[in-house]
């Protein structure tokens, strides 16, 4: 695993956002390596500081068929190996007080699903294992309620906690973003993250299946920027028609490199 700095995330040479990005799920070690390996030539040459995104078992589907997983230890040992392979630091979401430690022993960043952010005791397990905790807000919180995980979380010996905006819940089946939240949770002291992906997902569908909006991750990146997010968290797949998990609204992979070309006109024009 990598031995890394929050605040490096925040203050680079070349004062760019950070990145957060991979596949929803760890499908594979083909797949995975093949992801990190281009997104990893990417930042590089964009010095975007990266963070390899993969949930090692999805826990939220609306479907009890869904696809969870590969098998959790198979999968941790997955991105542990992205992690050592390409150098870059590793995040994935856990559900459960029991799951912390476990997932801490692979990852370098404990990440909590937005429906579990108000959860006490999965947020002090997560704090305990020392790691970095990146928690989603909620789509039914306030940007300023949030002030609360954190609090639970620094209270417990870890101030190594980022916050992640993913959208709040509008009507049944629709998100929007609230901007004002990225500088009203940048108060509380953390990095504050903008969810490109999920925020545009469209949950509820009577198919069973979640649908989205790839088309305006774009927009929601610009924004974000120009507001002046911290990072950015982009799921992101070489075939999302065929991906096992949120494909309706990830990225495709071709398409990344462009956009963040442009993200980064938009960041040296603020600073």
């Amino acid at each position: 695993m990598i031995n890394f700095e929050l605040d490096k995330l925040q203050h680079t040479q070349s004062d760019n956002f950070f990145l957060m990005a991979g596949p929803c799920a760890i499908e594979g070690e083909e797949i995975a390596m093949r992801i990190a390996e281009k997104i990893v030539r990417i930042t590089d040459k964009l010095e975007i500081p990266y963070i390899f995104k993969g949930s090692y078992r999805k826990a939220n589907r609306s479907k009890g068929g869904s696809f969870t997983g590969i098998g959790d230890e198979k999968a941790l040992k997955i991105l542990e190996k992205v992690g050592k392979t390409f150098g870059v630091p590793t995040v994935t979401d856990i559900h459960e007080s029991a799951e912390a430690a476990m997932a801490a022993a692979y990852t370098d960043v404990l990440q909590i699903p937005a429906f579990l952010c108000r959860q006490t005791d999965l947020l002090i397990a997560a704090a305990k294992t020392g790691k970095v905790v990146n928690v989603k807000k909620g789509q039914f919180l306030s940007a300023g309620s949030m002030k609360f995980a954190v609090e639970k979380i620094v209270e417990s010996g870890n101030h190594k906690v980022v916050l992640t905006d993913r959208g709040n819940t509008f009507g049944y089946q629709d998100l929007i973003v609230d901007y004002r939240g990225i500088p009203e949770m940048q108060g509380f002291g953390v990095p504050v993250v903008m969810d490109c992906t999920h925020s545009l997902q469209q949950p509820n569908q009577s198919t069973g299946v979640t649908g989205g909006k790839p088309e305006l991750i774009g927009t929601i990146a610009k924004a974000a920027i120009a507001v002046g997010a911290d990072g950015l968290f982009i799921e992101t797949h070489p075939d999302p028609a065929n991906a096992k998990s949120d494909g309706a609204n990830m990225l495709h992979l071709d398409h990344l490199e462009e956009l963040l070309e442009k993200l980064i006109k938009i960041r040296k024009a603020i600073v």
